[in-house]
């Protein structure tokens, strides 16, 4: 606390500095603004202008404000060609979005901060300004997966570092915002898109407007089916979603209720085999035969149905049709009144009843067929296809000669259901031409982490097209398997995944902050006490001789099942608290011209990623353990001119990680460093307009406790640069453009050896008015069906040979045309 009060005086000191250094060339300075009064109109296609309402200390625009924020309209993330919730970040400087795991489970990080086992994990993503999951990585729960972009979406507003310490839980490193229409335009869209080159139908519409005097409504949603981007020959996408809020206005406020159902089924796609020769700096990324990188997925119509035991040890069988499968229903409300003397209320309350499935086959390990029988059944092992059938030689299996060993991810959310309320009183004081905005608030949430993880063990082929399950012989000709299943659990890891979690998460967070505008400037600074509880109980597994099938007989894989250890719950009893703050000034140097600095220290509380291997027999964790904390010092310049608008952005950020893989089954003690520069710029000449952004980053691990090795190493996934490049042209009702989405090389792992090599990625979008309302649009994403791996399993590869390795690669060439009829 001690340093935090030094650096918070420090930054009070330096800002008094400066506003000393600039007071003598204010009177220049306004003189010059009013010359400027009759020169050409400065664009705007930034948005500088546009009021902030995201997890910001006072809403004011952009130029005025001393935060990192981006706005995206609904045009915009059109043009981004998305198939995905998390393909629209990719177009947000600053957040890197590995976007390959299909609608939902993408990793996302924001300026260097680390993603060192999935999710968002200092990010968080709101709707109308209250979070979807308290936690943004929740393991099997991540943010995106309950989260769905429509045409209810008036515009994405993003914020990185900044005030996001301060004025939400949980999110130091950002807040990305997707705001709702609430019927203030008249009007509304009904759409339908379909695929040109693979399965998809989808059905979007909207429509609100006001419903009488002082009343404004609006109701949305989509529906759709197909097989998914990615080969999976069935049915792996169904579902959708509606959200409706209706909105009374008073004289002096408004009061408005809102609700959302989601239920949608979205295919899965977790890491898959990838050819890789050359060297590790060098590789070269190959597509195996018969398994394309871009179009292929270990999911096969041949295997659909997983047998086992639930989280009471009773039997089960679920469908891997169920993919990713959230099912939510949303309520809420908020009012915002202005009172006497300049004071006004605020709440924002919302009400979640969530739960759902997650499945889908992950590869622990891809090998020869033979080889594969053999590290399974011994010397003269075989492979055999599910019926007894011989599947011929096994070094020309497919094409290939390879098989996998797959873990099947097979996860029951029972209960992630969550309660957030945000409640605010400020108070507005005018003082000639100051005005000074204070606030106090209490931000109040609870998060349900209530699931089971029923994972059994399979071996397969490796066919993109026709996937099939292998049972495995012994050399006495004993089978080993059953229909394709090697074990209920996976002995592999140790049979470490078949477990139970019953947790449940509160916060308590008062807050006050302070805004000072007066002529040129904007201050503003904010404090947060963050207060949290986590009570319950998990339960671990243990071996068991069952007859799961029930057919009278042990098999093989019965002799050894993994079951809840329901007699031996562990108990979850720890709290925490931390403190935030952040304080920010910006400086009008001319109507067209700011420059800002702020400094900020947020926490982000750890949940059930502790729970296994982090929690002591009482149930408590360490302190260092319980929160992750960021320091953040970013400075920057807004600039729009005649034709052209610039904001950029320098940034140091230091943070800790705590952290657990599944997939690897390791544990992240970790300092990490990253200090770097965002660009987001725009360039207008009549009907053509240049929109793009890039974020140059430099980041190390600057402490590791469980593996000093890697110390000043680079972390795993994080490129150098990351750039997005918007060019487009519209003219009389037709638009044509392209969305450009690149990187630069990374590391596989944080052993810094096997390179992953940069790309970019074209995708283009089109659309054209046909008549009075109704128009077509024709996009494409990856127009050229570059390569390119947003991660991987492994950190290094042999040299001179061909390699398998699993990762996960961006999606080949998808194309759909939309038929939308606006009115």
């Amino acid at each position: 606390m001690k340093c935090t009060l030094m650096r918070a005086s420090a930054m009070g000191a330096a800002l008094a500095a400066f506003s000393l250094s600039m007071a003598h060339a204010q009177e220049t300075q306004v003189a010059q603004a009013a010359a400027q009064a009759d020169a050409p109109a400065a664009s705007d296609d930034l948005q500088l202008e546009e009021i902030v309402v995201t997890a910001v200390v006072s809403q004011t625009s952009k130029m005025r404000s001393s935060v990192s924020v981006s706005a995206l309209s609904a045009d915009d993330l059109m043009q981004s060609a998305p198939r995905s919730t998390a393909e629209i970040f990719r177009n947000i400087p600053g957040v890197r979005s590995e976007s390959t795991g299909g609608e939902g489970n993408a990793n996302i990080a924001v300026r260097g901060l680390p993603v060192a086992a999935g999710g968002a994990k200092f990010l968080q993503l709101h709707e109308d300004g209250l979070p979807v999951m308290e936690f943004g990585d929740i393991a099997f729960g991540n943010a995106d997966i309950f989260l769905r972009a429509d045409s209810n979406v008036a515009r994405v507003e993003a914020i990185r570092g900044g005030s996001a310490s301060t004025l939400a839980s949980n999110s130091p490193g950002g807040v990305i915002n997707f705001i709702s229409k609430t019927g203030e335009t008249e009007g509304g869209s009904f759409a339908v898109t379909r695929g040109l080159d693979y399965d998809t139908t989808r059905g979007d519409f909207e429509f609100g407007g006001a419903i009488g005097d002082n009343w404004n409504a609006h109701i949305g949603g989509f529906y759709r089916e197909g097989e998914g981007v990615r080969n999976a020959d069935y049915n792996a996408e169904s579902g959708g979603q509606i959200k409706a809020n209706l909105t009374r206005k008073f004289e002096n406020g408004y009061a408005r209720v809102y609700f959302k159902y989601l239920n949608d089924r979205a295919i899965g796609y977790l890491p898959q085999p990838v050819l890789v020769s050359g060297t590790n700096s060098d590789p070269k990324i190959r597509s195996i035969a018969n398994f394309s990188l871009l179009t292929d997925s270990l999911h096969t119509p041949n295997f659909l149905t997983n047998v086992g035991l639930d989280g009471n040890n009773n039997v089960r069988t679920s469908s891997l049709k169920d993919g990713m499968h959230p099912v939510s229903t949303a309520v809420g409300g908020e009012f915002k009144f202005d009172l006497a003397d300049g004071w006004a209320v605020a709440n924002k309350l919302r009400v979640a009843d969530t739960s759902g499935r997650f499945v889908s086959p992950f590869p622990q390990e891809v090998m020869g067929a033979q080889a594969l029988a053999t590290a399974i059944g011994g010397t003269g092992a075989t492979l055999r296809n599910t019926d007894g059938s011989s599947v011929g030689a096994l070094s020309a299996l497919n094409g290939n000669g390879l098989a996998t060993r797959v873990a099947l991810f097979d996860v029951e959310i029972n209960d992630f259901s969550n309660l957030a309320n945000d409640f605010k009183l400020t108070k507005s004081i005018i003082s000639g031409d100051s005005t000074i905005d204070l606030a106090a608030g209490y931000y109040k949430a609870r998060q349900n982490i209530e699931m089971d993880w029923l994972w059994n063990t399979y071996v397969m082929d490796v066919n993109g097209r026709d996937g099939r399950l292998l049972d495995v012989y012994n050399a006495a000709g004993q089978k080993l398997t059953s229909n394709g299943l090697l074990a209920y659990g996976v002995p592999l890891w140790g049979n470490c995944c078949t477990r139970r979690y019953d947790a449940q998460y509160t916060i308590d967070a008062p807050y006050v902050s302070a805004a000072w505008e007066m002529g040129q400037w904007n201050l503003d600074a904010s404090l947060r006490r963050d207060e949290g509880q986590a009570r319950g109980h998990y339960i671990a597994s243990r071996q068991a001789q069952v007859d799961v099938n029930r057919d009278g007989t042990i098999n093989v894989p019965e002799r050894s099942v993994s079951v809840i250890d329901s007699a031996n719950p562990q108990k979850i009893n720890y709290d925490w608290g931390y403190w935030s703050w952040s304080v920010g000034a910006n400086y009008m140097i001319d109507p067209d011209l700011a420059a800002f600095a702020r400094v900020s220290q947020g926490g982000r509380a750890n949940a059930d990623r502790l729970l296994f291997g982090r929690l002591r027999a009482d149930g408590s964790v360490a302190k260092q353990d319980a929160v992750d904390m960021v320091d953040q010092y970013e400075a920057g310049l807004k600039w729009r001119g005649e034709d052209v608008s610039v904001f950029a952005t320098a940034f140091y950020a230091k943070t800790q990680e705590q952290n657990f893989e599944a997939t690897s089954q390791r544990f992240f003690d970790r300092t990490y460093t990253a200090k770097g520069i965002e660009l987001e710029a725009t360039y207008r000449y009549e009907g053509f307009l240049l929109s793009g952004g890039a974020t140059w980053t430099d980041a190390e691990i600057s402490k590791d406790a469980l593996t000093p090795a890697v110390k000043g190493n680079t972390p795993r996934r994080q490129a150098k640069l990351v750039y997005q490049l918007t060019p487009s042209y519209s003219y009389e009702g037709y638009t044509l453009g392209a969305n450009i989405i690149g990187t630069t090389k990374s590391y596989a792992q944080d052993n810094n050896e096997l390179v992953m090599p940069g790309y970019a990625q074209v995708n283009l979008f089109a659309d054209a008015a046909i008549t009075d309302g109704l128009s077509l649009s024709i996009n494409v994403n990856n127009l050229f069906n570059a390569k390119g791996l947003t991660e991987s399993e492994e950190g290094s590869i042999t040299n001179g040979i061909d390699n398998i390795i699993r990762a996960r690669s961006i999606n080949g060439r998808s194309s759909t045309a939309t038929l939308k009829y606006s009115f």
